[in-house]
């Protein structure tokens, strides 16, 4: 029998995610505001590499692994007590994540190979303890399916990762690097990331508004037209890219299937708490994020395709932004928004011993919110035109507005935790 305290996610584990995520995104963004002119018109070399996975690895993994331990609880029903094995995954995630970058600014690729082994075994010990408590859970299977494939894929893109790292020394694959690049990131990405953001949208999305939860068997097709799509991709990186538009249009399909079901919900609305601010800025953000979905998702599909040789690279930069940054990150934002008061509550109630007076509804604050969506909305296609086109000046624009909005929520976060703790006054 499940134990009460086993869905009250009351571990500092999440806020030491969080942290460390925070932490590596504004270590991406510092470097772009520094040094604007570090692409250089190529993503594909070891120092832009490293920033990439600042944000792939520390921001949005480290976010999503975080969030884990407070939405399996609370959203899942899947008991997530924090124990000795869950902070050792977290410090390996750490050391491992910070080898990884460091290795790639140095441009040493056996010692980053070694450092995501580590990072592999903090993936592997989440991804342990949701496949075997999924079964057991209430959670729709449709919503677990994307979560247990999530962790698959991450833990494919790892083992494609090393293999990548170690053959860029032995050259022993036998197959293009970029090609296997592409493939690494696409699982990453799209099959780790937007996978489990999708799978937990179906059940997060709702308690946000709030509306009723989507349900039914309709809720698997966005996994299983993403995961084939995915799969198609891994094909033509060995029988050629004839069959990447066909692996496009799938995940295309998947990712459509996704906001349907979302549209669908918003007309389900139920009544708002009445101690939530009046406006949602969180929520919106989300929203903003599932707007740069669209502009990702069109951009993959035409650069699947084919796109002019002449505006290839300048699409290739804005479906990199817009889907990595505009949705993945963003959408993060806005979650951190809404899932974080229910999370401060409960630790403050584990602080406390009963209830706070504050109520979880009672937390979110629109002199945070409101400027993080704000400064959002204008970086991202700011840090969009200058990558395109090669502008320092917007590089650099964008990249200090989002550290601003970054500061703030990293502000909003504590603040929202100081404030569950704190008595009410008369």
């Amino acid at each position: 029998m499940t134990a009460r305290s086993d869905l009250t996610p009351s571990s500092a584990l999440p806020i030491a995610y969080y942290a460390f995520a925070h932490a590596g995104l504004a270590a991406a963004l510092g470097t772009l505001a520094v040094d604007p002119a570090l692409p250089a018109g190529s993503f594909y070399h070891p120092r832009m590499v490293a920033l990439v996975h600042l944000v792939t690895l520390a921001w949005l993994s480290g976010s999503i692994l975080g969030s884990f331990y407070i939405v399996a609880p609370l959203a899942l029903r899947l008991p997530m007590p924090v124990r000795r094995g869950d902070w050792a995954a977290f410090w390996s995630f750490v050391l491992g994540t910070s080898g990884m970058v460091s290795h790639f600014w140095i441009n040493t690729y056996v010692g980053m190979a070694w450092s995501a082994g580590l990072v592999s075994i903090a993936f592997g010990w989440a991804a342990w303890r949701a496949w075997r408590g999924l079964p057991g859970s209430a959670t729709p299977w449709p919503v677990s399916l994307h979560v247990a494939l999530a962790f698959f894929n991450i833990l494919s893109a790892a083992v494609l990762g090393i293999l990548l790292g170690l053959d860029r020394t032995r050259s022993f694959l036998g197959v293009s690097p970029l090609a296997l690049m592409f493939g690494h990131a696409h699982l990453a990405a799209v099959g780790w990331a937007a996978m489990m953001v999708v799978g937990l949208s179906y059940r997060l999305i709702p308690m946000m508004l709030p509306a009723a939860m989507p349900t039914g068997r309709s809720l698997a097709l966005s996994a299983v037209l993403i995961e084939s799509g995915l799969t198609v991709l891994g094909v033509a990186l060995l029988a050629g890219p004839a069959w990447v538009p066909l692996g496009a249009v799938l995940i295309t399909g998947g990712l459509a299937s996704f906001v349907v079901q979302i549209r669908l919900t918003l007309k389900r609305r139920l009544p708002r708490p009445p101690a939530l601010p009046r406006r949602d800025w969180s929520t919106w953000q989300t929203h903003a994020a599932l707007l740069w979905l669209v502009i990702a998702t069109a951009l993959g599909l035409a650069l699947s395709i084919g796109v002019p040789a002449a505006w290839r690279l300048t699409a290739m930069w804005i479906y990199g932004v817009a889907g990595l940054v505009g949705f993945l990150a963003q959408i993060v934002v806005g979650m951190q928004g809404r899932l974080v008061p229910l999370y401060a509550w409960y630790r403050a109630m584990d602080a406390k011993g009963g209830p706070p007076e504050v109520g979880a509804n009672a937390l979110p604050s629109a002199a945070f919110a409101r400027p993080i969506f704000l400064i959002w909305t204008a970086a991202v296609p700011l840090l969009a035109w200058g990558l395109a086109f090669q502008n320092a000046g917007a590089i650099r624009g964008g990249a200090v507005l989002l550290l601003v909005g970054l500061t703030l929520s990293g502000s909003y976060i504590g603040q929202m935790l100081r404030k569950a703790r704190r008595p009410t006054t008369a």
